[in-house]
């Protein structure tokens, strides 16, 4: 094994930054966004010291620059494995991966089989995880380094703060980032001799979850800090309607839950200089818009029509995106004349089939795309005049956002990020750069239509409609703001455990 030299330590904050999926190593959703990019943001100034950790999948190992082993760990659940560290590509951002093949190198989703259905052995896999990353934090791997924080995200990483939490001697503080609070890790109890957890770890102030184990109540229960994607989140959270089951355990874990809205990666989505759109554009010269909009029409099968409002829905095709009242309302959309749907998205088979259906009901104004790809979502959102998002719950929202960035105006549904992030029209003037989109209130088909009859309205007024378009592509969705705050968080708490 090469021997891995010893880091320069300097007086930074030392971050361990664990995720299950990071972006561009793997992904399923807007969780890489985030664990990509806001490490990045973190270690720009040099502020903070920083290690990203997560499994080392196929694509990931294949795509890390110069990787090398740095430890072997024979005993983790699941057995024997390997650390490998090296570089993400295009920058000089470091990062672990646990290299266990049985585990991780597997055809099919990281999370699920190529049925749709979840890993049996999930439990076991990011147990793996977890104690990889308690070995790496507690500086028994690389020389002269030891995490003061570890950064844990989502319930992928639960088990790292109840593995601390039992750990003698001084131990890294942690903090738990809720994204979606509706995955949570839920396994029988009999997994728990694979797991190698701590001793009366399966209690009501442990893992324990109505006779089941949940990674996520277990980092929720034993982190030191509990953050959430949004300001609104945090506070919807705490509520029986939004806390699914979790909300007493973070009703009483209050004080120590922030709420800090998501950013994006203002480089990776840029109509200025995004090479998989049909023309750059920017809010100063909106007008080349219009060929990206010709160009969807086109390749999709829309009516080519430049005074067509395009309606477009990017995102999963599941009831908490509100599809199946988006599916609903198509042939009242159909009615409106000249308004074109273009969806991209995959989910729950009976919308897929729901959606797909409507191109040949509807030729020239109804276009699907039943998949993801990252460019497929570029030129839809450049192409796009009006973006429509609903949500039941939404943590955060990235694809409003990444809307805003491209100038395509969206309807959200008024919780969590989206409230957050869309300032309705409305609520203030369009003038002076406020407003960017529309939102509704109620989980419903009259209110989600009712806001997509009054976009259409504005949509009618030419002037009103560029400046709500430049509102929200000259809005500041950077990194910088939210890191600024988890580094204030990072710096507080290591204070506290000095």
């Amino acid at each position: 094994m090469k021997p891995y030299p010893a880091r320069a330590i300097a007086n930074r904050v030392r971050v361990l930054f664990v995720s299950s999926e990071i972006y561009p190593l793997a992904k399923t959703g807007g969780l890489a966004d985030v664990c990509g990019a806001l490490p990045l943001a973190l270690a720009h100034d040099g502020d903070v010291d920083i290690l990203v950790m997560m499994p080392g999948y196929d694509s990931a190992i294949a795509a890390v620059d110069d990787l090398r082993e740095i430890a072997r760990l024979p005993n983790l659940p699941g057995g024997p494995g390997r650390l490998l560290i090296g570089t993400m590509p295009g920058s000089d951002l470091e990062v672990v991966l646990l290299d266990q093949p049985n585990s991780f190198q597997r055809p099919g989703g990281l999370y699920i089989d190529d049925d749709g259905r979840e890993w049996a052995d999930n439990a076991i896999r990011f147990a793996a995880l977890a104690h990889a990353a308690v070995e790496l934090s507690m500086g028994r791997v690389l020389p002269n380094w030891r995490a003061d924080i570890v950064h844990c995200n989502d319930w992928h990483t639960g088990l790292i703060p109840v593995l601390l939490a039992g750990q003698s001697g001084r131990r890294p503080r942690t903090i738990m980032t809720l994204h979606n609070l509706a995955f949570q890790g839920l396994f029988p109890p009999c997994m728990l001799p694979q797991l190698d957890l701590p001793p009366g770890s399966f209690s009501v102030d442990g893992v324990e979850y109505f006779g089941q184990i949940s990674f996520l109540k277990g980092g929720i229960h034993f982190a030191d800090k509990l953050t959430t994607v949004s300001p609104t989140y945090a506070t919807e959270i705490v509520t029986p309607e939004f806390g699914m089951g979790l909300e007493g355990v973070l009703a009483r874990r209050r004080n120590d839950l922030v709420g800090i809205m998501n950013g994006i990666d203002e480089t990776l989505w840029n109509p200025a200089n995004d090479q998989t759109i049909a023309h750059p554009y920017s809010a100063a010269d909106l007008d080349q818009k219009a060929l990206c909009k010709a160009a969807i029409q086109q390749e999709w099968g829309l009516t080519v029509d430049p005074a067509a409002p395009l309606l477009v829905f990017a995102a999963r095709l599941e009831s908490q995106k509100m599809a199946d009242t988006l599916l609903e309302l198509m042939p009242e959309l159909m009615e409106r004349s000249s308004v074109q749907v273009a969806i991209l998205g995959k989910g729950a088979a009976h919308l897929q089939d729901g959606f797909a259906a409507w191109p040949a009901r509807a030729p020239g104004r109804a276009a699907v795309r039943i998949g993801y790809q990252e460019d497929w979502a570029h030129q839809l959102l450049a192409g796009g005049d009006i973006l429509v998002h609903g949500a039941r719950f939404e943590p955060c929202g990235l694809t409003p956002i990444y809307a805003m960035r491209y100038g395509t105006v969206p309807i959200v549904r008024a919780v969590g990020g989206l409230r957050d992030s869309v300032t309705a029209v409305g609520a203030v003037p369009i003038a002076g750069g406020k407003a960017s989109g529309f939102q509704f209130d109620q989980a419903d088909a009259v209110s989600m239509l009712d806001a997509i009859d009054t976009a259409l309205e504005f949509y009618g007024r030419p002037d009103s409609w560029r400046q709500l378009q430049r509102n929200g592509m000259t809005r500041d969705f950077s990194w910088r703001g939210p890191a600024a705050q988890y580094r204030r968080l990072y710096e507080d708490l290591a204070l506290d455990a000095a």
